[in-house]
């Protein structure tokens, strides 16, 4: 099934062949008959939705170009609830924060709604973005569009089930270790984790605060990059932020490219990777080689030691970030018995409010932390951290290589619930988005084919990593990968 992209929708209301209200109208519709099965979002603002797109639909009306308006004019949109709103509320899909309402928004919410678009809800998400399955919410589990019965991924799972299931043509989530990624290539869309820092991160709640990144899950990479174009760019709230004009990857986009060369890890083929999703890469290999695309076999740091150095880094900076949920300044509070005091009150205040994922995840931060184990784990996991980066600098700066091509995920979406009680089953999920992050990289999920399951198909996805601040060419080689597999835009059928 096929549903108008960012990009049409655009075009369509800035030419008067369709409204704003119209197209809202319709992304309100599809999410009243699908989310019931799928779980997606966590709000829904319709009355809010509908009166923004009629603004939009006054300006021009009163003869003002849809270029002033900004260039997502009338297009429906939906955010992870991890990024603050001052309208609705901004929950993590945690008891910790389920009543919290923001007194500002995030800058990218900001530029969204600067840009034209039409915020239409926010999206269910692994709490606080701690998990790669969707499965970790207050609010329930999300649901794989192709496939109810599996995972869509996570954590952006709510973001990536709304955009492949067509209750919206894109979606903002947040990467900290593959939270686009990873649910992109379980859902058939396309993810994209820009360079860290090109993206503002003020208002997103923070869980690695050296690697979480705002990007957006679309429905094909023309889509992203026009988004990506939309919320890039300096912003003084944020320390963190490069002091760089917004990216201008849209117009890139039909550049030349000439002399492509992709460097792939010996772990592309791995034999822990699922056979179906070997196939699938082999193909795209395959596919890209016969348009011209030149291939270096590489090698990166393994596999367990990019998990390790992360799963380090992350729970470590996660334990620090959510320390300021106490009962006493932020999130939920217990109520205690008699002779309780301040002790109890955090310890029930914060096993009450945070889930079990996201407690073994504190738990393992603070460890790591600890005073006579840092030096042991932590410095010695960010001295992982800089082997890793300098092995990707010197694939793209020694080697010439354009982009890193791997499989986003070693297998296609499993069932729900056959994993719930591996976590270390679910952390082997982000082996190969996991290295990106850690240093900073663009990275980009592109849908590469289908495998069957059953009466199903599932989706499988190629990841392309590109060196800092390279941003624009990755996109422009992420869409030859995507034009070569001839899969964009397409939406699952769910009824």
């Amino acid at each position: 099934m096929e549903l108008p992209g960012v990009v049409e929708i655009r075009d369509a209301v800035a030419s008067g062949e369709t409204s704003a209200v119209e197209q809202t109208r319709s992304s309100l519709d599809r999410i009243e008959r699908l989310d019931g099965g799928l779980n997606a979002f966590t709000q829904v603002f319709g009355e809010r939705a509908v009166a923004r797109a009629e603004a939009v639909d006054a300006r021009l009306r009163a003869g003002e170009s849809a270029d002033a308006i900004g260039p997502l004019a009338g297009v429906p949109v939906a955010v992870k609830d991890n990024l603050c709103t001052e309208f609705g509320r901004t929950t993590c899909a945690s008891r910790m924060l389920e009543g919290y309402a923001s007194p500002f928004s995030a800058t990218v919410v900001e530029r969204l709604e600067r840009a034209g678009a039409v915020i239409v809800g926010k999206t269910n998400l692994d709490e606080f973005a701690m998990g790669s399955s969707g499965e970790h919410s207050c609010f329930g589990p999300t649901r794989n569009p192709w496939d109810p019965s599996r995972v869509p991924g996570g954590s952006s799972s709510g973001s990536a089930a709304a955009v492949a299931s067509g209750m919206v043509p894109v979606a903002l989530g947040s990467d900290t270790g593959g939270s686009i990624r990873q649910p992109a290539a379980l859902t058939g869309t396309v993810g994209f984790k820009p360079t860290y820092g090109t993206v503002s991160r003020w208002g997103l709640v923070a869980f690695g605060s050296s690697l979480d990144q705002v990007g957006p899950i679309a429905r094909s990479v023309e889509d992203a990059a026009l988004v990506y174009d939309a919320i890039s760019g300096r912003d003084p709230r944020d320390s963190t932020c490069l002091d760089r004009d917004a990216a201008g990857t849209f117009g890139a986009l039909d550049d030349p490219l000439e002399g492509l060369r992709l460097a792939v890890p010996t772990q592309a083929r791995d034999e822990s990777i699922e056979p179906r999703v070997r196939l699938i890469f082999g193909m795209m290999m395959r596919a890209l080689s016969e348009r011209g695309v030149e291939f270096e076999e590489v090698e990166l740091p393994s596999p367990d030691q990019m998990l390790a150095a992360y799963y380090i880094v992350a729970p470590a900076e996660a334990s620090s970030n959510l320390a300021r949920y106490d009962g006493v300044r932020y999130g939920h509070r217990a109520e205690l018995a008699d002779g309780d005091g301040l002790h109890e009150l955090y310890c029930k205040s914060r096993t009450e409010g945070f889930g079990d994922e996201v407690q073994r995840r504190i738990l393992l931060g603070t460890h790591v932390l600890r005073s006579g184990y840092a030096d042991q784990y932590y410095v010695r996991a960010l001295k992982m951290r800089r082997l890793i980066r300098s092995d990707y600098d010197a694939i793209f700066r020694v080697m010439g290589c354009d982009a890193v091509l791997t499989p986003t995920a070693p297998g296609p979406a499993f069932e729900l619930g056959s994993k719930t009680d591996d976590p270390m089953a679910l952390y082997l999920e982000d082996v190969f988005t996991v290295g990106a992050s850690l240093a900073g990289l663009p990275a980009a999920s592109v849908p590469a084919g289908f495998v069957p399951e059953g009466d199903r198909q599932l989706p499988v996805g190629v990841q392309l990593t590109g060196p800092a601040l390279g941003d624009a060419r990755l996109l422009r080689v992420a869409r030859e990968v995507e034009s070569a597999a001839g899969f964009a835009g397409r939406v699952a059928v769910t009824g």
